[in-house]
């Protein structure tokens, strides 16, 4: 997740709150020496590695991140000084990068110079895995462009956490990451969100949650599951689940604190009778279109069976 969240609230520190024993924090440092002497080849010259770190809990970042992120050039960071906080931790003085919203179009030029030349860059978000609603887009789609290798190195991710903790069917879903705050393009991703027959992942501000919660219900209705995921990893994690209508309402008395992940139901699909389907062939034939088509479109767009599709296209 980016740093939206800090910039709105000014009380929230901008680095990440590293959770973890005490026996995690000293010996962090020899384990990521460790993590290099495993894997003495982690880093691949020429290629931008995309470095999945830490959502809140210092442990959870992989053997092969650390290892990468001690041994590329540069580590390319959407804020340097919370970066800094997870390297100084595990030892790691690799030259940082800044790469945000702001100067990764003046940046990207430079990093793909040096992966040409054959030097391995890392990539990092704030906090979990980079791209997901976070800067480094731009980078990776020119270093593909320009037929240079990029490397995933997988790990936290606040979404996929929620998701596997939502109770909610995980599979398919979208991520629609933050919604506009608001006007026109805020109600249309609301209603995509409520259309959409799958789980959904939004992240939102904290101090909109409830606000969002009465937008989705009032276009998709009250009934509809949600999963609020607050804190994960963390020491106050809390995973609230329930209708829109309730979630709502328990938020706007108990407002929450930290970073915050929704998970939304999907909405429930009504099939078309028989009756509504030949009214959808009638409406069809008088707009002049062929059997042919009739068939195809009510088979992909009304789930009609080919038979009951064929019959309706040719009953006049």
């Amino acid at each position: 997740m980016s740093d939206n969240l800090a910039e709105e609230h000014p009380t929230q520190s901008p680095e990440p709150e590293l959770e973890a024993g005490d026996l995690v924090v000293s010996h962090a440092r020899s384990i990521a020496t460790l993590a290099t002497q495993l894997l003495p080849t982690a880093a691949t010259p020429g290629a931008l590695h995309v470095v999945s770190t830490p959502i809140g809990h210092l442990a959870d970042i992989s053997i092969r991140a650390l290892a990468v992120l001690h041994q590329v050039a540069a580590v390319c960071c959407e804020d340097t000084r919370t970066s800094r906080t997870l390297l100084q931790r595990y030892g790691i003085h690799t030259t940082m990068v800044a790469l945000h919203e702001h100067n990764e179009a003046q940046t990207t030029p430079r990093v793909l110079d040096r992966l040409r030349a054959g030097e391995s860059i890392a990539l990092v978000s704030d906090a979990g895995t980079p791209l997901v609603s976070d800067p480094g887009a731009r980078l990776v789609d020119a270093a593909v462009a320009a037929g240079l290798r990029v490397v995933p190195i997988p790990g936290a991710s606040a979404t996929l956490a929620a998701l596997v903790a939502s109770g909610i069917t995980p599979h398919p879903c979208t991520i629609l990451g933050f919604l506009p705050r608001k006007g026109g393009e805020r109600v249309e991703a609301i209603k995509l969100a409520t259309a959409l027959p799958h789980a959904v992942v939004l992240f939102e501000a904290s101090h909109r949650v409830a606000q969002t919660l009465r937008a989705l219900a009032a276009v998709g209705g009250g009934d509809r599951p949600v999963a609020v995921a607050r804190e994960l990893t963390k020491k106050f994690e809390e995973v609230r689940r329930g209708t829109l209508d309730e979630l709502a309402a328990y938020y706007e008395d108990t407002g929450p604190r930290g970073e915050i992940v929704l998970v939304l139901g999907g909405a429930t699909v009504v099939a078309p009778t028989e009756s509504d389907l030949a009214a959808i062939a009638a409406e069809l034939r008088a707009e002049g279109r062929r059997p042919r088509e009739i068939v195809q479109l009510l088979m992909d767009e009304h789930a009609a069976s080919r038979n009951l599709a064929y019959r309706l296209a040719h009953d006049t």
